[in-house]
C-alpha cells in the first residue's frame, strides 16, 4: 500500500503526497530562521529571550570551540541537560562542527549516564550546574574517552535582575565544587570566534543524532540518525500541519516569523519533542518557551499553566499525561489557556475524554499521530482538523512515507486490508540503523519489493476508511506517562542487589501516568528484606519513571521449561486480581 495511492477520501486538502527540498544540513534551518527573522525572538526563559541572530551566533562559538578542543566530523558529543535556552545553541553547535548530537535523559543516574556515553564514545558533554546533574556527570564519564566538560548555568539566560537577585538570594542552582579542567559555558562562549569550521556534510549519510531507545527487545542502544532523517520530517510536518488561525477562517500552514508561541513541555533530549517542538519552531521562525520541569509548582503543573497565559503558547506538543495534568489540575480556571490553538498528541492512546475536556476549556485542537525514536520521531498522524482525525487512530503515513502491515512470523508479507500485522515503517524519516548493532539492525530491517521497511515491534492495522490503528504492542514495553520502560534494564538493575536471586517487571494500570512498574522479586536462600528496602535501591539506582511503584515478593517466579521468566503469567495474574476486585466473575 503505497503513500501516494493512500486509498482515502479524508486525505486533508492541500497537503500533497510527497515533499522535496530536505536534501540540506539540520543546522541549515537555524542559519535559515537567522537569515530571514534576525530579531525575531526564539528562546524564552523564566523571561529572558535571545533572538534567532543571537542563538546563530552562539551556536558558531560553540562550533569553533569544539573544534579548538579536536572534535572533528563524525566525533560524538553529549548533551546532559534539562529544556534550558542553552540547548538549541548547543544541539546546532555540535552539528556545525561536523559533530554528532548524543542527547541524554537529564534523570539518569551515573551508572546510566555512564553506559550511554560510553557505549557512544562521546568525547565531550555539555552539563548543567547543579548540585545534582552536575556530580553525577563526573561520575559518569570515568572510564569513558570524554576529554572536555561544558558546564551551563541559567545565570546568564535570565534578565539582569532576575541574574542579580537570583545570585544574592541564592536561588540559582549551582555545584558549586568543580573539576579544575572542566569548562564553563560563558567561558567558551566569551572566548570563542562566531566562525564554525568548513564541514562538507552529506545529509542523506552523515549522522545528526544519536538517541538511545530500547528499541523492541529493550536493551539500550542508539538509533543513528542522519541530517535529512530530521529535515525531512519537519518539511513533511509543514505541510502536514494546518491550523484555523483565526475563527472560521480556512485551516492554512502554520504561521512563520513570530506568528506563533511553541510550549516547551516535552523534553528536547527525546524525539518527540526535539523534532515537533524545538525543531519545528526553529524551522518556522517561530518562538520556543523552555520549561525545565513541567511539574513545577503546588500544586504539580501549575507553573505551565501560567507559563500558557503569560506567554500566549499556541502551540504545545504533549504526551497525554500532560493533557490529564491540564484537565484535571484544580486551578486550571483560574489561568486565561485560550491562546492554545494546536496540540500534537503522542507517546501513548489519548482518552477521548481527556481529548473533549481539554479542547473544551482551550479551543484548541489535539491531533494524535505515531512513531519512534528509530523514525526521528513521526511517521503517521491524524488530520489537523475535527472531520478529518479519527480518535484512537495514529491517522495517515505523512507525505512521501510508505506503511505496511506485514506478517508476525517473517515480516515480508503485507497482510489484507483490515487485518492485524506487524506495522513497518519506509521513509525518508526511517535511521540508518542502529549504533554499532549490526545483529539488530537484521533483526528490525527488511527489503520489500526493493525498499527497505523498519519494524516497529507495534500491531495494527487499516480500516476500512484507510486509518491506521495500534490494536496491540510488544507486550513487556511499560509505558509510564509517554516514556518507554524497558523490563529487561530495570530487572538488570534488580539483579544487582545483592539479595535478590531473580526479579521480573510487568506494567501495571496506574490513574496518573497510565502505566506504572511493579518488579516481583525472589530473595535469594535465607535472605530477608522489606519493600521500603529495594524501594531506596531502585531510587538510587533508575530514574524515576522506571522506578517501581510497587513490589512483591514470591518464593519463585514462573519460568518456562527452558527457565525464561514468564512476564505474561504475571501480567494475566495481575489483570485476574484486577477484575476479581471490580467484582467481575
Amino acid at each position: 500500500m503505497n503513500a501516494t495511492h493512500w486509498p482515502i477520501p479524508q486525505w486533508p486538502q492541500g497537503v500533497p503526497h510527497e515533499v522535496t527540498d530536505y536534501d540540506r544540513p539540520l543546522f541549515s534551518i537555524l542559519d535559515d530562521a537567522a537569515k530571514d527573522y534576525p530579531d525575531h525572538v526564539y528562546t524564552i526563559f523564566n523571561g529572558g529571550k535571545k533572538t534567532f541572530s543571537q542563538v546563530k551566533e552562539t551556536a558558531d562559538r560553540i562550533a569553533n570551540f569544539l573544534a579548538s578542543r579536536g572534535i572533528r566530523k563524525g566525533d560524538r558529543v553529549a548533551i546532559f541537560l534539562p529544556n534550558i535556552p542553552h540547548y538549541p545553541a548547543i544541539f546546532f553547535g555540535i552539528l556545525k562542527a561536523g559533530a554528532v548530537c548524543v542527547t541524554c535523559n537529564p534523570l539518569y543516574t551515573s551508572t546510566e549516564l555512564h553506559y550511554q556515553i560510553k557505549d557512544a564514545g562521546a568525547k565531550a558533554v555539555f552539563c548543567m550546574d547543579h548540585p545534582q546533574f552536575y556530580p553525577t556527570t563526573v561520575r559518569a564519564i570515568k572510564e569513558t574517552e570524554v576529554k572536555t566538560v561544558v558546564i551551563c548555568n541559567v545565570k546568564s539566560y535570565l534578565p539582569k535582575i532576575k541574574a542579580l537577585l537570583g545570585s544574592l538570594l541564592r536561588k540559582i542552582p549551582r555545584a558549586g565544587q568543580y573539576e579544575p579542567d572542566h569548562l564553563f559555558f560563558d567561558q567558551i562562549i566569551e572566548t570563542s570566534h562566531p566562525k564554525p569550521p568548513a564541514v562538507d556534510i552529506n545529509p542523506f549519510e552523515d549522522l545528526a543524532l544519536i538517541i538511545y531507545t530500547g528499541g523492541t527487545t529493550g536493551v539500550p542502544k542508539g538509533a543513528a540518525l542522519t541530517h535529512t532523517n530530521f529535515t525531512y520530517d519537519l518539511k513533511a510536518l509543514e505541510q502536514w500541519v494546518r491550523l484555523s488561525h483565526e475563527p472560521g477562517k480556512p485551516p492554512e500552514i502554520i504561521r512563520r516569523g513570530g506568528a506563533h508561541t511553541f510550549l516547551g513541555v516535552l523534553p528536547w533530549y527525546h524525539s518527540f519533542g526535539m523534532t515537533c517542538c524545538m525543531m519545528t519552531a526553529c524551522a518556522s521562525g517561530n518562538r520556543l518557551v523552555c520549561i525545565p520541569d513541567p511539574r513545577a509548582g503546588n500544586p504539580p503543573f501549575t507553573e505551565v499553566l501560567k507559563a500558557v497565559e503569560k506567554y500566549k503558547a499556541t502551540i504545545m506538543p504533549a504526551v497525554p499525561t500532560v493533557f490529564v495534568a491540564f484537565t484535571n489540575h484544580p486551578l486550571r480556571d483560574k489561568y486565561d489557556l485560550t491562546s492554545l490553538m494546536g496540540c500534537f498528541s503522542g507517546g501513548a492512546p489519548l482518552p477521548p475524554e481527556v481529548c473533549r475536556q481539554f479542547e473544551e476549556k482551550t479551543g484548541a485542537i489535539i491531533f494524535e499521530g505515531y512513531g519512534l525514536s528509530e523514525t526521528a520521531p513521526v511517521a503517521t498522524a491524524n488530520p489537523t482538523n475535527r472531520t478529518g482525525r479519527q480518535i484512537g487512530s495514529i491517522g495517515f503515513p505523512l507525505p512521501g512515507t510508505d506503511i505496511k502491515i506485514v506478517d508476525l512470523e517473517t515480516g515480508l508479507n503485507e497482510m489484507p486490508a483490515g487485518e492485524d500485522g506487524e506495522i513497518a515503517i519506509c521513509g525518508p524519516q526511517v535511521m540508518k540503523g542502529y549504533w554499532n548493532r549490526p545483529r539488530e539492525n537484521e533483526t528490525v530491517f527488511r527489503q520489500i519489493n526493493g525498499k527497505r521497511y523498519f519494524l516497529t515491534g507495534d500491531i495494527g492495522h487499516v480500516d476500512e476508511n484507510g486509518y491506521i490503528l495500534i490494536t496491540d504492542r510488544k507486550k513487556d514495553l511499560i509505558l509510564v506517562g509517554g516514556f518507554n520502560v524497558y523490563p529487561r534494564e530495570v530487572e538488570d538493575i534488580l539483579f544487582q542487589h545483592p539479595k535478590i536471586a531473580m526479579a521480573a517487571v510487568v506494567g501495571v494500570r496506574d490513574p496518573r501516568s497510565g502505566e506504572a512498574v511493579k518488579a516481583y522479586i525472589q530473595l535469594k536462600p535465607n535472605e530477608t528484606a522489606t519493600e521500603q528496602e529495594i524501594l531506596e535501591y531502585c531510587q538510587k539506582n533508575m530514574a524515576g519513571y522506571k522506578r517501581p511503584h510497587q513490589i512483591e515478593f514470591r518464593d519463585a517466579l514462573p519460568v518456562s521449561p527452558i527457565g525464561k521468566i514468564l512476564r505474561r503469567v504475571l501480567r494475566d495474574e495481575e489483570m485476574a486480581k484486577k477484575m476479581t476486585s471490580a467484582g467481575n466473575p
